[in-house]
């Protein structure tokens, strides 16, 4: 599992590692680390062009290291200065002694757009509110170099803590960050100005329970429901579907679709669609008597393609078993009534439809997503899976949010989140948490979206049909 803290955290297990390592050794193994991963990315170190973006904090001193290191190689380095007043004084006398040239921020823009390597040392992990003007242009011409841009520690820029973005930030090919993930990393905007992650191991002791956590294989293996022997489709759970409508028929077989295929022994149907949905799959238990005479069911999924049918979400929601809420089920679910459950709720928005919860613009909500599920979660007192360019799962208790490192632009398709919800609620029937199974059921779908499209564009069945492959892919 990967594993992100903020920069309260990382300062405070630097200060306590520093106070026992002698006066600037912590600085040099992080160089030492960066400077290693720009020589692996150039490949070939001697003759190089390396331009050091040199900004006043400590980010600036591993860059000036790094780079007295790449220049003992032989690379040429040239550090910029942005405040030359303020710039690492034992870096840059590194740096001096290695061979390496010093140049003013005015001199930048040429030098960056002719380098091979470019080195992000311009604000660190404790940046906010965007660059400076100074550095604007510069990491415009970073943006232009035709060399590679290695961010040291987090792209200027962007927040570490948050994942947004102010303004203009460095667009980095890889990131070089010590000690342990940023949240900024893992969380769109910033995600995308990243590239690449290395992480440098500099010896920091870190909390047991992180900011965020991105899972991995093995941890999604662990959580994956498998039968025994003496398993039937009972004891492996039921689920139960209420979707689809008149009008949007496919959202149900969509639903229907993702629930067949996430570990439940059993779906049951209940809604208009029932002669689409056993049309597509006969294995299906349709009922058209409402949810509470649909027969027992371990979890509830209830919203995709409803439309106006609040009386279905109430009945739904008034069951004690976990459900699973989403797309039209969201704006009409009575607000107090999700506070009041007993059983555990998954709400799965898109950032439309969290926007609308919270009563904020849709672009809050993407600029700002991490305070978005939080919010969330915390107002309705449920887990929420926030969809999209990265996929985040929030508890109402607090803790660890979680944040889905599998999915693709090519899930931005219709009825995609239809398939999601019937994949996490059939999860939810078998006995995961409302966390792991919006976590599973995220990986799993994000995922099948990436072996479905092999590049190309796919439609939501494909999407579920590839299920049970990314299943075998994490478990085997």
């Amino acid at each position: 599992m990967r594993t992100a803290y903020s920069v309260e955290t990382v300062r405070n297990a630097e200060r306590e590692l520093m106070a026992r390592l002698p006066e600037g050794a912590l600085m040099q193994r992080a160089a030492a680390g960066l400077a290693a991963a720009c020589a692996d990315l150039l490949g070939r170190v001697y003759g190089s062009r390396v331009v050091a973006l040199v900004g006043s904090g400590d980010n600036g001193g591993d860059a000036l290291y790094a780079g007295a290191r790449l220049a003992r190689r032989g690379a040429g380095v040239t550090a910029v200065l942005l405040a030359p007043e303020r710039t690492h004084a034992a870096g840059l006398a590194a740096l001096r002694r290695a061979g390496g040239r010093v140049a003013r921020a005015g001199e930048g823009e040429a030098l960056v757009e002719g380098a091979d390597l470019v080195l992000d040392g311009i604000v660190g992990i404790g940046g906010k509110g965007g660059l400076r003007p100074e550095a604007v242009p510069l990491a415009a011409a970073a943006g232009r170099s035709r060399g590679a841009v290695v961010a040291v520690d987090l792209p200027s820029g962007v927040d570490a803590d948050t994942g947004e973005v102010h303004g203009v930030a460095v667009q980095a090919d890889l990131t070089v960050t010590f000690g342990t993930h940023k949240p900024g990393l893992l969380i769109d905007p910033a995600r995308e100005y990243a590239g690449s992650v290395r992480l440098v191991d500099i010896g920091l002791e870190l909390p047991a329970e992180p900011e965020l956590e991105a899972l991995q294989h093995r941890d999604v293996a662990r959580l994956l429901p498998v039968p025994r022997a003496e398993s039937d489709k009972y004891r492996r759970g039921v689920v139960g579907i209420a979707a689809g409508s008149a009008r949007y028929p496919g959202a149900a077989v969509l639903a229907v679709s993702g629930a067949l295929r996430g570990g439940a022994g059993a779906v049951r149907y209940v809604g208009p669609a029932g002669d689409a949905v056993i049309a597509r799959f006969p294995e299906t238990l349709v009922s058209d008597q409402g949810p509470k005479h649909a027969g027992r069911v371990q979890a509830w999924v209830v919203g995709p393609g409803a439309g106006d049918d609040a009386a279905t979400v109430a009945e739904v929601l008034a069951a004690d078993v976990p459900v699973l809420i989403d797309a039209d089920g969201l704006r009409l679910a009575d607000a107090e009534v999700v506070r009041g459950r007993r059983a555990p709720t998954l709400m799965t928005p898109h950032a439309g439809e969290a926007a609308a919860l919270l009563g904020v613009d849709r672009g809050e909500v993407e600029d700002g997503r991490l305070a978005a599920v939080r919010e969330l979660a915390r107002r309705y007192g449920a887990t929420v899976l926030l969809k999209g360019s990265t996929t985040l799962v929030a508890d109402s208790g607090g803790g660890a949010v979680r944040v889905n490192p599998t999915g693709t632009a090519w899930l931005a398709t219709a009825g995609s989140g239809d398939v999601l919800s019937g994949l996490g609620g059939s999860l939810l029937a078998a006995g995961l948490s409302a966390v792991d199974a919006g976590s599973a059921g995220a990986y799993l779908h994000g995922l099948a979206g990436r072996l479905a499209a092999d590049g190309a564009p796919v439609g939501a069945h494909d999407v579920a049909d590839a299920v049970p492959g990314a299943w075998r892919n994490v478990v085997g």
